[in-house]
């Protein structure tokens, strides 16, 4: 990070950095620039190939690696289930799994809240994805996918895939001895989810795009469903977990605001719950940049940029512009609850900071455009639901004065120390 602030610094608004094994990346750190990228034709800013280094582990089905037709078509049998009015339907499950995962944290003495948080997550996807309840197959499933997502978040495994490539990591058994047993346990749920007579009832996101018809009236395939609960899995618990864990990160530093938010949740209020998620994910957003293969030559920002290039919209240089955000490196959820910000001198774009109109181009912790993250209001619902049941639960100081180093993390930026924190004392809980 602090090379991309020297590069755009240095250089301006765009610049560009040859990667090894990845050619040239072009970064982009202006909303107009961001905007045309995320408003360009999909078949010439191709997200799939720029996602390539997932394959391995979401496989070719993948929402996540399709360009053109056959990802608009897939999309859209995956969006129904994230639907707001389905989506709340969750809210009583995640309240329950987190509380749950509170009442056993210990008081009085250190400890890291990152992995409480990825078991949270986790089990949130075991759950309202997967539809399982508890029982040997959660517990099957649930022990093999923590060492599957332990391995490929690894540095080893990060080194494998820039030095041999997605496809050749595929292919090794160290790999495989993770993969092949999750993909057993995901197959045989895919089989009796098809069999079960009452999956109509049922509310489950599996269940939901065991249903789900293409244009042409046939279901998704086995492989299908398999690449895409996977992609799920991938997208929704180790982001979700950074995301949880960097808002207390900076919660317990700022104690003002840390009980203003306990305040106006026990008060049934979430205005300010919502800019505490969203000023998070601003400040500490856990991907840095995301990222386009060019299929023809396009001029963006008065440079001709070839065919083959990687543009990639800069969302850690896009949050920390001071013209769109005063203070930028200030943990200030503020931001997000007052006036709509006047428009940028010189450019097309209006900046936006209210709670409800983030900025379409100033505000991307999801992406934007056609490939914006499917599980964006999911995610987001699930912090806010995390967050209120630890603030109404328990009181946290932070283990030490500092702030936490961002460190990466395979391709996400991580609190150094895992959110080390106290948890000073129980709240009473009153119906």
């Amino acid at each position: 990070m602090p090379f991309m602030e020297l590069c755009h610094e240095r250089y301006g608004d765009i610049f560009s950095m040859k990667i090894a094994h990845e050619g040239t990346w072009v970064m982009l750190a202006h909303p107009d620039m961001v905007k045309q990228v995320f408003t360009g034709d999909p078949s010439v800013f191709h997200a799939g190939e720029g996602n390539v280094i997932l394959r391995p582990l979401v496989g070719s089905n993948s929402v996540l690696q399709l360009d053109d037709a056959p990802h608009m078509a897939q999309r859209k049998l995956l969006l129904p289930p994230f639907h707001g009015e389905r989506m709340q339907r969750y809210g009583d499950l995640l309240t329950e799994i987190a509380d749950g995962e509170i009442d056993g944290w210990p008081t009085g003495a250190p400890f890291s809240l990152w992995p409480r948080m990825q078991a949270i997550t986790l089990e949130v996807i075991l759950r309202a994805v997967f539809g399982l309840e508890e029982g040997e197959r959660l517990e099957a499933l649930r022990t093999r996918l923590r060492g599957l997502l332990e391995a490929s978040t690894s540095t080893a495994t990060m080194a494998l895939l820039a030095f041999l490539g997605p496809e050749r990591v595929t292919r090794l058994p160290m790999f495989r001895r993770e993969l092949d047993p999750v993909d057993e346990l995901i197959y045989a749920e895919i089989r009796e989810r098809r069999q079960d007579p009452a999956v109509a009832e049922r509310e489950d996101i599996l269940s939901l795009l065991v249903q789900a018809r293409h244009e042409g009236g046939e279901p998704m395939s086995d492989e299908e469903l398999r690449d895409e609960l996977v992609t799920l899995l991938v997208a929704g618990h180790e982001t979700t977990a950074t995301s949880l864990a960097w808002s207390i990160e900076r919660l317990v530093r700022h104690p003002h605001k840390l009980e203003r938010l306990r305040e106006e949740v026990v008060a049934g209020q979430d205005d300010y719950l919502d800019a505490v998620c969203k000023e998070t994910l601003r400040l500490r957003p856990v991907l840095p940049v995301v990222a386009r293969v060019l299929k023809e030559e396009v001029e963006i920002g008065g440079y001709r940029l070839p065919e083959g290039v990687t543009v990639t919209p800069c969302i850690h240089l896009i949050h920390r512009r001071p013209d769109i955000y005063p203070e930028p490196r200030r943990f200030r959820p503020e931001r997000f609850l007052e006036e709509e910000a006047p428009v940028l001198a010189g450019t097309t774009t209006r900046l936006r900071s209210s709670a409800n109109a983030a900025g379409t181009y100033t505000w991307i912790p999801f992406g934007g455009g056609v490939r914006r993250c499917l599980g964006a209001t999911f995610a987001l619902f699930e912090m806010k639901q995390v967050l209120s049941s630890i603030v109404s639960r328990v009181q946290l100081r932070p283990a030490t004065p500092d702030g936490e180093r961002v460190v990466r993390r395979a391709i996400t930026l991580s609190p150094a120390r895992g959110t080390e924190v106290v948890a000073v004392k129980r709240v009473a809980v009153t119906a």
